[in-house]
């Protein structure tokens, strides 16, 4: 950050995105929106989507044509982007966590990621899908 606050270009941010929890159609998120997003709070330099071994090739495609590294797990989605997030907080490679999700278990992340000295922004999928137990522990919420 200057000194007046704002978000310097250098600012780097990992953008995590829990696909199964947010792509649904009733909320209907779009993955530009998320990217964009990022770029609010700096330079993306990571962008991940995290899907299961039942995401049809269309939404990896998709995921892959938006920036988004697409990650596909057998297990459970959210230990993998739990972990990976966490880890990009404490490797130093990120000065800023995004975390879009409905599911409260992020909330030690951002916790985590706090601790570290990382901005964190929490992404609502919509109101119905807003945690608050996230959105009261990041530094940012946005709902979208």
């Amino acid at each position: 950050m200057d000194l007046l606050g704002r978000l310097s270009e250098s600012t780097r941010v990992g953008v995590f995105v829990d696909g199964p929890n947010v792509l649904r159609d009733e909320f209907d998120v779009d993955l530009d929106d998320l990217r964009e997003l990022g770029t609010e709070e700096g330079t993306v330099a990571t962008a991940r989507l995290y899907l299961d071994e039942h995401a049809t090739p269309s939404l990896i495609q998709a995921g892959e044509a938006r920036g988004f590294d697409v990650i596909t797990t057998s297990g459970d989605v959210d230990v993998r982007l739990a972990v990976d997030a966490t880890a990009a907080a404490v490797d130093g490679s990120v000065d800023v966590v995004v975390v879009v999700s409905r599911d409260t278990d992020f909330k030690p992340v951002l916790e985590r990621a706090a601790r570290e000295g990382v901005r964190t922004v929490a992404v609502a999928p919509g109101e119905h899908g807003r945690s608050d137990a996230l959105r009261n522990t990041a530094h940012r919420s946005v709902t979208l």
